[in-house]
């Protein structure tokens, strides 16, 4: 007896591609020497007469000012976060301010080296679209010098007959503020803690004095007002203290001008524990029970040693929430959002293992406890590992899954697979064969021989693939729906 052979599945490579842009640069705090030396620079700068001030600022302003928005005003901000580690610096003139704060400043291009493993959601702002077309975003892990990697944007459109025209991006980039004074539940908070293992008699004195909801600045004063009183000697409360406040800092909101356009914003590592990267954000747009959409994104922070993974969300791309993600569930990279609960519940496919594609579930979005094997590799070209290609995406056949496959000489190619809608445990149908797979145009890079997505987006009866080539560079692809369906039936 014969099987006959599985349909076809024709993959187009559509374009356009997306290179790094080393022109678009971000305005970052510089930090030259340490203490000392900072000192001996402002030394410097304050032994200048006020006419040789107002030369050389002006011939800074004059090579910076067409590349940024507001350089002055930049400058005068860097010079306020330097100046509580200066002693005895005088009230100083806007001009002298802005030039000490200059030398305190460097230029960064995030995107310098690479812009690859792209994610797509579509565009909270669908007005003005001719029929049939989707305004979209793009997020691309962005990376440049020390390899340090960060979220950049880019929006575009897919047309009624499946082509892309992306927007041409702002030349201005730009980082979040900080959200001041965010509030943290108490709750969720003493959870984090008791799953991070941070838990003794110091922790719940400080919980204790904490109001049910409270800012950054209250727990500070109580930390400094509890390590006060407690026995210096005691070790304990120093590693729990210092516990606490990493937390807090991994647990932020940031929020971008609302005059921004979303190609201008960069979402750049500011914790210690992304001190070497934010890496491979798969965004979702999530559907709340009561109908409300949320755009969630899970990352990994990456501070040289650990990964951490994250979960970002936003209703806007405006502003950003931060949160770690809990349990001992978390791990590893690749964790990737169902785009609704299923039967009253989260669900998560992860890679605990790097090896495996696991399934969970959980009553709580931060919390993750007991994940499954849903799909071990299966085919040459992924007998080294699988791992998911984004978040599901409903059809009405099931939840269809793009993957990725490792296989001989470290080989990354796209598959897909296909899970029941109301139990994605069981897993209907999978490709043989690679969907898409590196071809000779896309083999040279950073990464040799990769073809790699943070998720897809369902654009009628077509799957619209932007795809990383080789950890450098960003295209995209289209398949047809019912070709994959059949294909994985």
């Amino acid at each position: 007896m014969t099987t006959s052979p599985r349909p076809t599945v024709h993959v187009k490579r559509i374009g356009p591609t997306l290179t790094p842009d080393r022109s678009r640069v971000l305005m970052r705090p510089f930090h030259p020497t340490g203490e000392d030396g900072e000192r001996r620079i402002v030394a410097r700068v304050m032994g200048l007469p006020d006419g040789e001030v107002t030369r050389l600022l002006g011939q800074v302003l004059g090579e910076f000012e067409d590349r940024h928005e507001q350089v002055e005003q930049l400058f005068r901000n860097r010079f306020i976060q330097i100046r509580d580690y200066l002693e005895n610096v005088a009230v100083l003139s806007p001009e002298r301010q802005a030039l000490i704060g200059s030398c305190f400043t460097h230029e960064y291009s995030p995107e310098s080296a690479a812009l690859f493993n792209p994610s797509i959601v579509s565009h909270p702002d669908q007005t003005g679209l001719p029929q049939g077309a989707l305004r979209f975003i793009l997020s691309l892990r962005a990376t440049g010098e020390g390899h340090i990697s960060s979220i950049a944007f880019r929006t575009g459109t897919v047309s009624a007959q499946n082509r892309i025209a992306l927007t041409p991006p702002v030349p201005f980039v730009t980082e979040p503020d900080r959200v001041p004074n965010a509030a943290y539940e108490k709750p969720l908070f003493a959870r984090k803690l008791q799953e991070a293992g941070v838990q003794n008699d110091f922790c719940r004195r400080v919980l204790d004095q904490l109001p049910e909801a409270f800012i950054l600045d209250d727990l500070r004063r109580v930390l400094a007002a509890e390590r006060r009183q407690a026995d210096p000697t005691d070790a304990t409360v120093d590693r729990a203290a210092r516990g606490i406040l990493l937390l807090a800092e991994s647990n932020y909101e940031v929020c971008f001008s609302p005059g921004s356009r979303v190609t201008q914003r960069v979402l750049f590592p500011s914790t210690s524990s992304q001190s070497n990267g934010i890496e491979d954000a798969r965004f979702v747009r999530f559907r709340n029970d009561d109908g409300r959409i949320t755009y969630y994104a899970t990352c990994t922070a990456y501070d040289g040693k650990i990964i951490l993974p994250q979960l970002l969300e936003t209703p806007d791309f405006l502003h950003f929430k931060f949160s770690t993600l809990n349990g001992p569930a978390v791990q590893n990279k690749g964790m990737a959002l169902f785009p609704r609960k299923i039967n009253g519940r989260y669900a998560m496919l992860s890679r605990q293992d790097d090896e495996n594609i696991l399934l969970m579930f959980s009553d709580n979005i931060h919390f993750w406890h007991t994940p499954e094997v849903l799909l071990p590799p299966a085919q040459p070209w992924e007998f080294v590992k699988i791992g998911n290609g984004g978040s599901p995406i409903e059809t009405e056949a099931g939840w269809l899954v793009l993957s990725h496959g490792v296989g001989p000489m470290r080989k990354y190619c796209l598959g897909a697979f296909l899970l029941d809608l109301a139990d994605p445990t069981r897993v209907l149908g999978r490709l043989r064969e690679p969907l898409l797979a590196p071809n000779e145009a896309e083999r040279e890079g950073y990464v040799p021989n990769v073809v790699y997505t943070c998720g897809a987006l369902l654009h009628g009866r077509e799957i619209i693939i932007p795809y990383a080539m080789s950890d450098y560079a960003t295209s995209f692809a289209t398949v047809s729906l019912d070709e994959l369906l059949s294909a994985l039936e």
